[in-house]
């Protein structure tokens, strides 16, 4: 069935793209949010918040409930190939980047969205990769960034062309923040039925993997089915369809890998189809079921809903028709996040005779040897366990030379880009398995003489394949 969300749509045409209010290009140094926050914890509630309604919607949701996370709906295109926010003439730059920063400085961070149901979104507006790219960066970097959303809907969900830019744009721009050592999370959200993603869905997907974009998570709007049915089962249905689909895309990752890369995001109360409603039992039923799966994010539309309406089962930009607390649905999805923000622990890698993982001749040069050498505290042997799955030091990567897989290929350091030369699984007895070749980081001989060359080698599990990370 044709994909649409005419309420969403209705509130952003009232606006014209003349008078929407952030422009980015605009933006300076002055303007620019903070350090990025904390990071995203492996689970987590962030629902979209409207930047054409005040930017102190995050603060008083936060004050109401402790949510700490949110997606700012939505950036745009300004008619031409350049990024503007969604959002009245009344909100500034100044004031959603001072949001942000007080958001960040108690403890939550922000993921901003790009497209949605309304507007012209970026890569069609954006006709060459470069453009693109130029565009993203300025908004990921203008608002210190570490997650993006990209909400492909109606018609730019069907332009293969635009979708192909998309994603070589965004795959560029991980490898170029990964060789600084900064993560870029890329995160797809897309419309679905119970029975799952459709063709076009998949067919974009599909186009990010041969680009080599690393999606973080595959978002369903769980929404505008069209017949009337128990909304909260339709949700769950689809998220079982999606980790299936995930699963033929993504065929070397597990059950549990599967489901952390779902999200799911319902829109709360009256849909667009009035004979849907996503009640508060509902959300409770969806957020059980994304708690004991692992899936990684709930989110909802949207925030400046989450209220009731005088009268039930009306359909309003501004409640959401069903009834509710206020921030209830908030209160409900924050349930999934816990724990504190994933970090990345930095330390000596040891392993065969007590000896340290080291960056020969402490040297930043690509292509300089990782080998065996006394534990002497020094930063050639401090190792940051990435969340991406990279190990890094001095700014670089452990990397298989040349992205061999053969016995005997040599590690290296190098420019961190992502690949799957530069991914280790620290496996529970001990060995650090590099997927892209299937072997295992091995100490040369077997020796722990300093100086001795790690190597790949085949996973034996022996005295010189055992590393102790830090942690």
């Amino acid at each position: 069935m044709p994909w649409s969300r005419p309420n969403r749509s209705l509130i952003a045409a009232v606006l014209p793209l003349a008078s929407l209010g952030l422009l980015l290009a605009g933006s300076t140094t002055a303007h620019a949010a903070a350090n990025p926050g904390p990071g995203f914890p492996a689970h987590y509630a962030a629902p979209y918040v409207e930047t054409w309604n005040s930017p102190s919607a995050m603060a008083s949701a936060q004050s109401a409930t402790g949510l700490k996370y949110f997606s700012l709906a939505f950036v745009i295109s300004d008619g031409t190939c350049n990024a503007t926010f969604n959002g009245n003439t009344s909100i500034s730059d100044t004031g959603w980047t001072s949001a942000i920063n007080s958001l960040r400085a108690s403890g939550g961070d922000v993921i901003a969205s790009f497209g949605g149901a309304a507007g012209t979104e970026l890569a069609q507006a954006c006709t060459d990769v470069s453009s693109l790219q130029t565009q993203y960066q300025r908004v990921i970097d203008t608002l210190n960034l570490t997650r993006i959303d990209l909400d492909i809907e109606g018609a730019p969900l069907n332009d293969t062309a635009a979708n192909d830019r998309r994603n070589q744009a965004l795959a560029n721009l991980q490898q170029q923040y990964a060789a600084s050592g900064k993560t870029l999370a890329v995160d797809y959200t897309l419309p679905v039925m119970p029975t799952g993603l459709e063709a076009n869905s998949i067919s974009l997907l599909n186009n990010a993997k041969s680009h080599n974009l690393n999606v973080n998570l595959v978002n369903i709007m769980t929404m505008d089915y069209g017949a009337s049915m128990d909304m909260g089962q339709a949700a769950i249905n689809a998220a079982t369809a999606l980790q299936g689909q995930l699963g033929q895309i993504w065929t070397t990752k597990t059950a549990a890998q599967l489901w952390a890369m779902e999200g799911n995001t319902p829109m709360i109360g009256v849909n667009d189809s009035t004979n849907e409603v996503f009640t508060t039992a509902n959300a409770s039923t969806l957020e059980s079921f994304a708690a004991s799966h692992g899936i990684q994010e709930l989110a909802y539309w949207s925030l400046g809903r989450d209220k009731a309406c005088a009268t039930n089962g009306t359909l309003s930009s501004t409640c959401s028709g069903t009834t509710q607390n206020p921030y209830q649905f908030a209160s409900t999805f924050n349930a999934l996040t816990g724990g504190a923000a994933p970090t990345a622990p930095t330390g000596r890698i040891t392993g065969y005779g007590g000896k340290c993982v080291d960056v020969a001749g402490a040297n930043t040069a690509n292509g300089t040897a990782i080998q065996l050498y006394d534990c002497n505290g020094t930063a050639a042997q401090s190792w940051t366990v990435a969340t991406n799955g990279s190990l890094q030091a001095l700014g670089k990567c452990m990397d298989v030379t040349a992205a061999g897989t053969a016995n005997g290929t040599q590690v290296q350091l190098y420019d961190c880009n992502g690949t799957g030369a530069q991914q280790w699984q620290h496996q529970s007895n001990g060995t650090l398995v590099n997927p892209a070749s299937g072997r295992c980081l091995d100490a040369t001989g077997p020796s722990s003489a300093n100086g001795t060359r790690l190597q790949i080698w085949d996973c034996y599990g022996s005295a010189n394949q055992q590393w102790n990370l830090p942690s």
